[in-house]
């Protein structure tokens, strides 16, 4: 990081050939805007860019870019819409829970604005199609909750010479700027190494204040209406941070790298975050819920002593928890730090909410030196699914 001088940047898109007057009428208050006017209007209707998922960042963005009058708007995103996205999702509604994300997406768009024409890419994106899909757009935002997609996202568009908008949220905190390898610093510049896996929590286990997706998606939007129609001077050179709690942003300015690098090809980014699946748990390091239950019963009337340890966040074990756990974030536990914490003289059992976390976490404590460790197959939603359903998920 360090100073940046950002530079002049043309327009990033050729203007369509004419606006139909229905289309004057819809965008009249950005063609009478100077800086916009007509020719720029029409570079945004001529203008294909592609949202990195429909979900928190996606939902403002994807509204937003629609209005705006982008011709084409790609959607990558191969989930489904669940009820806990409702908080802050915005494009979706209580009609598409359990639809695809994209088609629920693609539905709200032409709802909002019949001239855009919207692709769906319901994959998942990586080494193998990442270019592929890429290669028909000028623009990418990319809004995801992962590093390993974050580095994909970065390698690809250096690879294509395409600039892509980031945008970053958890709890109350957002960042954005605009990385464009040909022109200043990507995201490898100002995060050459993903941190340790399992020290950031994502927004599905830390929590997000859901108006700060509007925040971070319109200022997303912002950034890719200059750099389209050529307007201003776009953040690239520049993150900006915002803190809701307090309502102040604030900026910092980043640089290429000299000594880095360049970027040819694209690799293995699960591995490279240190997010690879653990290693497939045997049956005699995994307990179901159903026999969780039994062994908690056993533990309560002093037939069976064993340590029940839950691997999520804070946050999460406040909405629903199983009877009896201990909390102790994987974070401390696969640093390290908090080891000593976890018995070693008789029997641990991890859980987390689905599974994954807590089968990592069993793994690292194997490598420990732990002996007696097993977790439970399905985390916490399989729990109320077999044993408490009346407790909520999320």
């Amino acid at each position: 990081m360090g100073t940046s001088h950002t530079p002049s940047l043309p327009p990033l898109v050729e203007p369509a050939a004419e606006l139909t007057p229905e289309e004057v009428q819809r965008y009249s208050r950005h063609v009478i805007i100077p800086e916009i006017g007509d020719v720029g209007q029409r570079r945004l209707k001529n203008a294909k860019v592609l949202v990195m998922g429909a979900g928190g960042l996606g939902s403002p963005a994807l509204l937003y870019l629609a209005a705006a009058g982008v011709g084409t708007l790609g959607i990558v995103d191969d989930d489904t819409v669940e009820l806990s996205n409702l908080q802050r999702q915005v494009i979706h509604r209580v009609s598409s829970v359990g639809r695809s994300k994209a088609e629920s997406a693609r539905d709200a768009i032409l709802d909002l604005n019949p001239h855009v024409k919207v692709r769906l890419h319901e994959v998942h994106l990586d080494s193998s199609n990442a270019l592929e899909v890429f290669a028909g757009y000028d623009l990418i935002l990319d809004g995801t909750d992962n590093f390993a997609t974050r580095y994909l996202v970065n390698d690809a568009a250096a690879i294509l010479g395409k600039p892509y908008v980031w945008g970053s949220i958890f709890r109350f905190d957002g960042q954005v700027s605009v990385f464009w390898e040909k022109h200043g610093p990507t995201y490898r510049d100002v995060f050459p190494e993903p941190p340790p896996a399992g020290s950031v929590p994502s927004c599905g286990e830390g929590g997000v204040f859901g108006m700060l997706c509007a925040a971070i998606g319109a200022s997303m939007v912002t950034e890719a209406v200059k750099l389209i129609t050529g307007v201003g001077t776009t953040l690239l050179g520049r993150i900006q941070l915002y803190d809701a709690l307090t309502a102040t942003w604030r900026e910092i300015k980043v640089a290429k790298d000299p000594d880095a690098a360049p970027i040819t090809g694209l690799t293995d980014y699960e591995a490279f975050c240190g997010v690879e699946p653990a290693a497939p748990v045997g049956a005699d390091r995994t307990v179901t819920a159903g026999q969780l239950a039994t062994m908690l019963a056993a533990r309560e009337a002093g037939l069976r002593d064993f340590e029940l340890i839950d691997v999520r966040e804070a946050g999460e074990a406040s909405i629903v928890s199983i009877p009896g756990a201990r909390l102790i974030p994987q974070g401390r536990l696969l640093s390290g730090e908090a080891w000593d914490e976890v018995p070693r003289d008789r029997e641990v059992v991890f859980h987390c909410k689905g599974g994954v976390r807590s089968a990592n976490v069993l793994a690292a404590a194997r490598e420990a030196g732990f002996a007696n460790v097993k977790h439970l197959d399905g985390g916490v939603l399989a729990w109320v699914h077999d044993v408490e359903p009346q407790k909520p998920v999320y």
